[in-house]
This record gives structure tokens, C-alpha cells and sequence, in this order.
């Protein structure tokens, strides 16, 4: 059985990681929801989608977990269900409030400036701007030295892959070794917090008794993970978008706007999916226990019954009811702060090279679920700095 059989698409069909949203249109002309010969449901709708993440009828389902003792590992509350995803979040979401994240601000800001100042003419956004920036601030949150940062690409992309249907054997391999490597650092660095501690995130969970040493681990690496590679794709989409369609300057006057209108069009994270927890149904399709729906994310933001002209790229569009960062007990943590340092990446950049241009045509990484180039090359022109005649 290929892979269009069980998911109703072929992500591996060459044309996909360009355009995803073709495939997309052709299963939503199959139906709000189907069922492919390999069982699996697919929900094409906003309306369906939307129903799928807020009903406690579905969830992620039976996830094995074992204890924290040596070699054992737990996984991140983003794979759990209530209780357990209610405990572990409550934990870790007072970081994240709104009035929180604001407060990062100015150093959102001052690195972002950083980031762009450094820039040559001719650049590549993803190395230089898109990818660095999330991961220094998150890793600032969490409390992790800067000497440390570059250790987390590799580990960062192969755990983004794992979040993939159809992995192939290497692929799994690639993924249990960086999830291993990556939680060893975190334990090495939790154990200096808890000898030194810090203004950190990192230091304040050491602290938390009722979080288990394997706990934390998952949860560390799930914030740093989960803390930039939805905003790498965020701001590298935008400027991509932005700039084919001529539009870059109203990331200056309108960021909120503009950023609203990215996560719509295009968003970071395409695919979603669920177990029904119960024998129940979903648009009027049995889901007998244990079967799993899929949420096509990035079908859903382009349903003509919610966005007029939903392949049209449009920043003056009302910011809608996107579901870019899903909803329901699993909404994105880290939304506010995705937001935040988009609004501030593609605004700066708006304002100090209003007159950039597209390199190349960009290649795209090859992850089915988050989806987002490998690199964007572009030419700045900048704006020309002038000093007293």
C-alpha cells in the first residue's frame, strides 16, 4: 500500500513540497471528510477541522510511557492527553502568557536588529535571519548558553522530520538518535541549574517537584523545538510571500496584518491528526475507537466558505480564523511569541531593505507537516544610509 493510499495524497510526488495546495484542492474536491483505502479519515473543511481539534472525543490517543530512571524516557505533553497534557502544561504555560511575551519584546527587537545589520547584499534569510532569531530567544527563555546554540539544527530538523507519516527505517533511526542526543544535553544542563541557578525557564522547572526528571527532558525539548521551527517558516514564508507579490512595504505600516495573512496562506504547519478515543463520528462518518482523522491544516485556511479568493495572497484581508496554530487544549503554546517576533522580523526588514528582491526560486525543505524553505536567497538593496551634507 503506497502512500497515497494511506493518506490520500503522495508527499513524496515531486510537485508537492512547491505545491502542496493543488493536492490539497483535489481532496477537498473528494469531500469535507473521506476515509482513504488505508483507513485513515481526512478532514478537508474549516468547519470540519475545526470541529476535529476541539472535541474531547478525539485526542492523541494510547502513547507508551515509561519512568525516569536511566535509559527511560517520557514524551512531551504535546503527544498526551488529559490529565497528564493538563498537568504538564500548566506547568510550563505561566512563561507564555501574553503579558509575559510582551516583555521579551525589546530583546526581540535588539536581536532582530542585530541579525539584520549583519546581513550581506546578497543573503540567505533562512541562515541569517529566520532560523537564528526564534532560536536565540527561546534558548535565552530556557536558559541555554549561546556557544550552544549551533548544536541544535541538526537535532532540531531531524525531530521536525519525525513528526511525518511514512517515515522510512533511517528516518526513525535519525530521529530516535537526535531525540537521545538532545535530551542528554538537557540533562547535563539541567543538573548545572540545579547547582547554579538562573532567571531561566530551565531553572524555575528544575525547581517544580511534581515534574520528573524525564518529564522535564521532554519538555525542554519540546519548547526549543517547538519554540523556533514554526517561526522559521513563519518569517521565511512571509518574505517569500511578501516579496512575489510586491508587497513587503506593508509589513512596515501593517505587521499584525501581514502576519495573520502568512499563517493563512501558508502556514508552518500543514498537517494535524487525532484519534477517536470513543467509538463516535465526525461529519457524519463513523469513527469507530482507535481510528485516526487527519486535519489538513493548510486546506482548511484556503476554504472558500470562510476566505473570499482563498488562493489569493492578501494582506489587507481581515484576520480570520486561520487555524495555523490550531485549537482547542493543544492550541500553540508559543503562539503569542511566533507572532510577536514575525510582527518584529518582517517589519525591520521591511524598513531596512524596502527594496529586496528574490534570488532564485527557493528550495524547500523535504517535511511534509511543517513546511517552509531550506533557504531563501535574496538581494537587500538596502535603503541607502545618509549622513549630514
Amino acid at each position: 500500500m503506497g502512500p497515497a493510499d494511506v493518506l490520500g495524497f503522495d508527499p513524496f510526488d515531486g510537485g508537492f513540497l512547491r505545491d502542496p495546495y493543488s493536492r490539497y484542492r483535489e481532496l477537498s474536491a473528494r469531500g469535507a471528510i473521506f476515509r482513504t483505502p488505508g483507513g485513515l479519515l481526512v478532514a478537508t473543511t474549516h468547519e470540519l477541522c475545526s470541529a476535529l481539534l476541539r472535541d474531547p472525543r478525539f485526542g492523541r490517543g494510547p502513547t507508551p510511557r515509561r519512568g525516569a530512571g536511566p535509559g527511560q524516557q517520557a514524551v512531551s505533553f504535546l503527544w498526551l492527553d488529559p490529565p497528564d497534557h493538563t498537568r504538564l502544561r500548566g506547568l510550563v504555560s505561566r512563561a507564555f502568557t501574553p503579558r509575559m511575551i510582551e516583555r521579551l519584546r525589546p530583546r526581540v527587537e535588539a536581536i532582530t536588529a542585530e541579525l539584520i545589520a549583519a546581513l550581506p547584499e546578497e543573503a540567505d534569510l533562512v541562515s541569517g535571519l529566520a532560523y537564528p532569531l526564534p532560536v536565540m530567544v527561546i534558548s535565552e527563555l530556557l536558559g541555554v548558553p549561546p556557544e550552544d546554540h549551533v548544536r541544535f539544527r541538526g537535532w532540531s530538523e531531524k525531530l521536525a522530520r519525525g513528526l511525518d507519516p511514512m517515515l522510512t527505517a533511517d528516518l526513525e533511526s535519525e530521529t530516535g538518535q537526535a531525540g537521545r542526543e538532545f535530551r542528554d544535553y538537557f540533562r547535563e544542563l539541567a543538573a548545572t541549574r540545579r547547582r547554579r541557578p538562573g532567571d531561566d525557564l530551565l531553572s524555575a522547572l528544575t525547581g517544580v517537584r511534581e515534574l520528573s526528571e524525564a518529564d522535564l527532558l521532554a519538555t525542554c525539548v519540546l519548547l526549543l523545538v517547538a519554540g523556533h521551527e514554526t517561526t522559521v517558516n513563519l518569517i521565511a514564508n512571509g518574505v517569500l510571500h511578501l516579496a512575489r507579490h510586491g508587497l513587503l512595504a506593508h509589513a512596515a505600516r501593517r505587521p499584525k496584518e501581514v502576519v495573520e495573512e502568512v499563517l493563512r496562506y501558508d502556514p508552518p504547519v500543514q498537517l494535524t491528526a487525532r484519534v477517536a478515543l470513543e467509538d463516535t463520528a465526525l461529519g457524519g462518518v463513523p469513527a469507530p475507537k482507535g481510528t485516526m482523522v487527519m486535519a489538513v491544516i493548510g486546506a482548511a485556511n484556503r476554504d472558500p466558505a470562510v476566505f473570499p479568493g482563498p488562493d489569493r495572497f492578501d494582506v489587507t484581508r481581515e484576520p480570520g480564523r486561520h487555524l495555523a496554530f490550531g485549537l482547542g487544549i493543544h492550541f500553540c503554546l508559543g503562539a503569542t511569541l511566533s507572532r510577536m517576533e514575525g510582527e518584529i522580523a518582517l517589519s525591520a526588514l521591511a524598513s531596512a531593505a524596502p527594496g529586496l528582491e528574490l534570488a532564485g526560486p527557493p528550495p524547500y525543505k523535504e517535511n511534509v507537516v511543517l513546511r517552509g524553505p531550506a533557504a531563501l536567497p535574496v538581494r537587500l538593496n538596502r535603503r541607502p544610509v545618509t549622513g549630514p551634507a
